[in-house]
């Protein structure tokens, strides 16, 4: 069982990284989160979990314990596999998709590519009982911006001009967070300069 991988970073992209360590490189897929972590580094240290299948055998790298942690419990829930785990969390931070849980905001569950009602509600149940013994709080600075109506309304403008809703999703997010008294409009003009 690999722990954590140190090394140099040899290549990355926001959905996967190589990194070295003696002379052996590692191909780990990654959230958009941990991208963001990383994506300025030289070197990191990702903690890492290995998906053993049949045919396949993959590395899902993460920057923090607590992504990781949370990565594995969404894979437990049925009908949520690692990949939609990871867009999942490049969607919403570990702290807002707790928040997101413990609040049951189906509809921030929802706004995450390939997550229906049914599977959002899911997570919930399944996982509810989890965060509140992992000492998560629903009193959470971020749920005020992912329940926040101009964040919505951006995000929809968005995706009406084509743009990815995880994506978009992402960005508002952020810029809803750094800037909350700014309008949609000029949300919404931040974000196209982001995408």
């Amino acid at each position: 069982m690999i722990e954590y991988i140190k090394g140099a970073v040899e290549e990355l992209t926001p959905t996967s990284v190589v990194i070295e360590n003696q002379g052996l490189g590692y191909l780990m897929s990654i959230s958009l989160n941990t991208y963001e972590e990383i994506q300025h580094q030289t070197s990191c240290k990702l903690y890492v979990y290995e998906a053993i299948r049949e045919d396949a055998y993959l590395l899902f790298g993460f920057s923090t314990v607590a992504e990781r942690t949370i990565f594995q419990q969404l894979i437990g829930v049925s009908g949520v596999g690692a990949n939609t785990a990871r867009m999942i969390l490049s969607s919403l931070s570990v702290p807002e998709l707790e928040a997101c849980i413990l609040g049951e905001h189906v509809d921030v569950l929802k706004s995450v590519k390939g997550i229906g009602l049914k599977t959002a509600q899911r997570i919930i149940v399944d996982l509810k009982d989890k965060m509140g013994k992992s000492g998560g709080t629903t009193t959470l600075p971020g749920m005020s911006v992912l329940t926040n109506p101009v964040r919505e309304e951006a995000i929809a403008a968005l995706q009406m001009l084509g743009f990815n809703q995880s994506a978009s999703t992402k960005v508002v997010t952020q810029l809803v967070k750094d800037y909350p008294v700014l309008p949609v409009e000029q949300i919404i003009k931040a974000a196209l300069k982001l995408l």
